[in-house]
């Protein structure tokens, strides 16, 4: 039987951060502070992982972290616990399908997360939805390049990226940010143009 997304994070929970622990050290790490730090206000967090991100906030910050994998979460809690940030709370919940209410958070972060979820621009047009008006989303993401060289490498691993963790090396993250209506502020290459530091503000999808 073929394993959904959340049961192959599961599955690789107990070993995820040591499976990542060179480029965590060597890239994602500055990448995560300098995102993270731009939140603001009452802050969603989606696909928190096994907390990655938690070292890098204010510890006063008002956040709810989110995640489709038990095991994940679990890690999360470990770290929250660790770092005595009882501020933070971590829910089970499916980025696609979020149980908040409209226009609830001032600030929504994704790191590294789009790349994963099944149905990118579902995901994307809820957290839209629970953004409020003026409120900001950061997206800190590896998405397709613009050079076809980049690109064929890309490919190759999503070969195995894809049914290692269903996560996809190819998507058009950006594009799908403002297919849903987020207005870009400010898009940052931090590794060529295939990982994106991207700004964006909630737009009414009306107008």
């Amino acid at each position: 039987m073929k394993k959904s997304t959340s049961e192959k994070y599961d599955r690789v929970s107990d070993n995820y951060d040591r499976m990542e622990e060179l480029i965590e050290k060597l890239f994602f790490r500055k990448y995560r502070h300098l995102a993270v730090s731009l939140a603001r206000g009452k802050v969603l967090e989606v696909g928190i992982g096994t907390g990655k991100n938690l070292p890098h906030y204010n510890s006063e910050i008002n956040l709810v972290g989110i995640d489709f994998s038990t095991g994940m979460l679990s890690k999360a809690n470990d770290r929250k616990e660790k770092l005595g940030m009882h501020n933070v709370e971590l829910k089970k919940m499916d980025i696609e399908n979020l149980a908040f209410d409209s226009n609830t958070f001032d600030t929504v972060i994704s790191t590294f997360v789009f790349c994963t979820v099944p149905n990118p621009t579902k995901g994307l047009s809820e957290l839209h939805r629970v953004l409020k008006p003026d409120g900001k989303a950061i997206f800190l993401e590896h998405m397709l390049s613009k050079n076809p060289l980049i690109n064929l490498f890309l490919y190759f691993m999503n070969i195995f990226s894809t049914s290692f963790l269903g996560t996809s090396m190819v998507r058009k993250t950006q594009e799908n940010i403002e297919k849903t209506g987020f207005s870009l502020i400010h898009v940052r290459y931090l590794f060529l143009d295939v990982i994106r530091l991207i700004i964006a503000r909630k737009t009414d999808k009306s107008s």
